[in-house]
């Protein structure tokens, strides 16, 4: 009776009622707030709050057009060394599931790797208090615990006009108006190599037929999962592992950061690879490695591509795809030879958006058909990849 009568009451209890200015600072309660500067290659300083990890960094500043997925974007490999800009106004409303649990297929279910890979994030408006079922924590929560920054208060669309009009630039995030220091240049390591996995490892069961060679400069887990998905086992190696010492069916060369010109090692590999002629599929950075491994250049873009929605046209079919992309380097269209050619083009800029060859059973994608940001229009190469083996 006690229960019940308590239940009545708990029921009977009027609401309260919140104006809308309490309602505003209910929504977007920030925790402890610092003041800090973006400092952009020293040609303009932005002030803004820090309401992340309260430490200095610096790297290349890029900007990301998507308006969901920033759990899986703040722990994709591709993102090393970079300071990540949401151009999408309010991120952080459906918080962070914590933990790194993993799915029968032994893969991450949540992120793209074990870790932030981004120097720090900067938003416009940071949401404190999340609204998802399957979250635990707020995103500033999750980057303080990771040591990672993260900047609110900037008008981060104006930001990216400037990045659109001066191109991508390095920055610097600090407690002082000025930076002094030189900023360096992340771009000029092997970023891979930072990335990549320390030793192989096997995915999949013993039964299953086929078995590809992963090369991983940064591969982001559902890679694997699609693979596992169709029942090929994975052998997922190193940078510059030897393929001498494997037995497999075809090589796959993972997405990755920073320039492809500092993989000359993989690149190496790669071309001794065509030269026995294994079925090869690349994305991302394994669409600049395959085009330099057959002599075709790769170049820098002026700002890159990253968002959920890049148009791409398949040349043969005539079909128009959605993709996901997360890139800042390209493969030269017009120097494509030894047998390659245009298969895909971004219906933005015209740029290469993927490779194949005329003969043998090499192509790769710029773009990430694994993705699967909403339309899943490209997943079919991985289905097209396994015909090869």
């Amino acid at each position: 009776m006690r229960v019940l009568l308590a239940i009545f009451l708990l029921i009977k209890k009027k609401p309260r009622k919140f104006n809308e200015l309490e309602f505003y600072k209910c929504s977007f309660r920030i925790g402890r707030m610092s003041e800090c500067y973006l400092h952009l290659d020293g040609q303009m300083s932005l002030e803004a709050q820090n309401v992340g990890a309260q430490k200095e960094v610096s790297g290349e500043v890029v900007f990301n057009t998507g308006m969901t997925g920033y759990p899986e974007s703040l722990t994709d490999p591709s993102y090393r060394g970079q300071i990540l800009v949401c151009t999408y106004p309010l991120i952080g409303n459906y918080g962070v599931v914590p933990s790194y649990k993993k799915d029968k297929f032994a893969c991450l279910k949540d992120f793209e790797s074990g870790s932030i890979k981004v120097q720090a994030l900067v938003v416009s408006e940071c949401s404190e208090n999340y609204s998802h079922y399957q979250a635990r924590e707020s995103l500033s929560s999750w980057l303080k615990r990771e040591n990672i920054p993260l900047l609110t208060g900037i008008d981060t669309r104006k930001l990216t006009q400037i990045l659109r009009e001066k191109g991508t630039l390095l920055g610097a995030i600090s407690s002082k108006k000025a930076w002094s220091k030189k900023i360096d240049d992340p771009n000029e390591r092997n970023l891979a190599q930072e990335v990549s996995i320390g030793k192989a490892k096997l995915y999949g069961e013993r039964q299953w037929k086929h078995q590809v060679l992963a090369y991983d400069l940064g591969m982001k887990e559902n890679i694997v999962r699609e693979f596992m998905r169709r029942k090929v086992k994975v052998l997922r190696v190193p940078w510059n592992f030897d393929f001498r010492k494997e037995n497999f069916n075809g090589i796959f060369i993972s997405n990755g950061p920073g320039d492809p010109a500092q993989c000359s090692e993989t690149t190496e590999i790669i071309r001794q690879a065509m030269q026995k002629e294994f079925p090869i599929f690349g994305i991302c950075m394994g669409n600049h490695i395959l085009a330099r491994a057959a002599s075709i250049p790769t170049f820098k873009l002026k700002y890159g591509h990253r968002g959920q929605n890049q148009p791409c046209q398949d040349l043969f079919s005539g079909r128009c795809l959605i993709t996901s992309q997360n890139h800042g380097y390209a493969v030269q269209a017009e120097d494509l030879k030894n047998g390659f050619e245009l298969w895909f083009e971004n219906l933005n800029d015209q740029t290469c958006e993927g490779i194949k060859h005329k003969k043998k059973p090499f192509f790769s994608v710029q773009f990430h058909p694994e993705a699967k940001a909403g339309p899943q229009d490209s997943n079919y190469i991985f289905d097209e990849f396994i015909d090869l083996l």
